[in-house]
């Protein structure tokens, strides 16, 4: 099988994203409306913030104009009572799941930071006033919700199957990361708007950060037994290997991709699961399929998913090895018939995924671009 092209997977991405975004701002993780997706295709017509995030900061590299409106869409559309934003959104603004995934709203605060700088790096005016409003909800919002150690309420993580509990202190590791980063971006972007009158607000933002930096301390499990970050850990440690954790360098940046302790990670993974040559799945053990057959899901197995293995180039690309960074990202261009990247590629070619899904073409993007992002 000939390897897609770059060219051909740049226009495609353009056009998926276009193609996600709602005319009200909101911007679907699929929009499964569009021809190219087959009938019978799960919907994924629905808004997480975090794929949004990804892909507003991936049409800041393509030069699309989208994140203005849906950052108004998240202030005014979406239900985030308490500054919460939860599991996911029918693009009227309505919820479509109760699930609190704070990485939902540091995510948010870093996509809303790298805009601002981007569009600032090449002397496009912007206007702070258009995006405090939602600074301030979200980072307050996270804050609220936090207390010294941990999350006052129940959390799930980025993938919607784990939850952690107050009473017994856990954290998603991802989570903490993302919260931290976003809260200290909000505070770096208030502190530039010369009309922010409340200090006293950032300082909050900042202890809560200082907060989750001392409990990440906690995160890294150095008995030669294991030896790496934990995806979740409290009380109760999680010892599961979980990809997720290449966002504690990007874009979260908590350690450098130097750092021995996510050497020691990214080992762990490669051992656990990196299956088929390069394929990065998400966890070990993983069985979510993905497609729905009358009614029903399918429990055969996860595959690899291709943002995995983008991110996972990101990552290599950061610690100063292009060969391997080449290499998981062609991992995914050889299995390409067409220039839309699914949510999974299984070896078992009976299995379907949503394909294309867009968070997979912004990771795409932003792979390409990791040498300045």
């Amino acid at each position: 099988m000939k390897m897609v092209t770059r060219e051909a997977l740049l226009e495609a991405s353009r056009r998926v994203i276009k193609d996600a975004v709602v005319e009200n701002g909101a911007i679907v993780a699929a929009n499964t409306d569009m021809k190219y997706y087959p009938r019978d295709v799960t919907s994924y017509r629905y808004v997480w913030l975090r794929d949004a995030s990804f892909i507003c900061v991936a049409a800041d590299i393509l030069g699309l104009d989208i994140q203005a409106d849906f950052f108004q869409w998240c202030m005014e559309r979406a239900e985030a009572p308490d500054g919460i934003f939860f599991q996911r959104y029918h693009t009227n603004g309505a919820r479509a799941g109760e699930q609190f995934q704070p990485d939902q709203a540091g995510t948010l605060l870093w996509a809303i930071w790298h805009h601002y700088n981007y569009r600032q790096e090449r002397e496009q005016e912007e206007a702070m006033k258009d995006f405090k409003e939602l600074i301030s909800k979200v980072a307050d919002g996270i804050c609220k919700h936090w207390y010294r150690n941990h999350f006052l309420i129940p959390t799930f993580d980025l993938w919607e199957e784990r939850s952690t509990y107050p009473d017994i202190g856990d954290n998603h590791t991802y989570s903490i990361a993302a919260c931290m980063c976003g809260l200290r971006y909000a505070n770096e972007l208030m502190n530039g708007d010369k009309n922010n009158n409340n200090k006293n607000k950032n300082k909050k933002w900042l202890l809560c950060a200082s907060q989750m930096e001392n409990s990440l301390k906690r995160a890294y499990d150095p008995d030669p037994s294991h030896g790496y970050f934990l995806r979740t850990f409290g009380e109760i440690n999680d010892y599961v290997v979980d990809a997720s954790l290449l966002g504690l360098v990007y874009p979260f940046e908590v350690c450098s991709a130097q750092d021995e302790r996510m050497v020691n990670t990214v080992r762990a993974m490669e051992r656990r699961i990196v299956h088929d040559g390069a394929g990065v799945h998400r966890y070990e053990n993983d069985v979510y399929d993905g497609w729905m057959v009358n009614g029903d899901v399918r429990r055969k197995g996860a595959g690899a998913w291709p943002l995995l293995n983008f991110w996972m180039a990101i990552y290599y690309k950061r610690k100063g090895e292009p060969g391997k960074a080449k290499m998981y990202h062609d991992w995914v261009l050889n299995r390409l018939e067409k220039p839309y990247i699914p949510e999974q590629i299984f070896a078992n070619r009976l299995q379907k995924s949503v394909c294309p899904l867009v968070w997979a073409h912004a990771m795409y993007v932003i792979a390409l671009n990791a040498d300045s992002v």
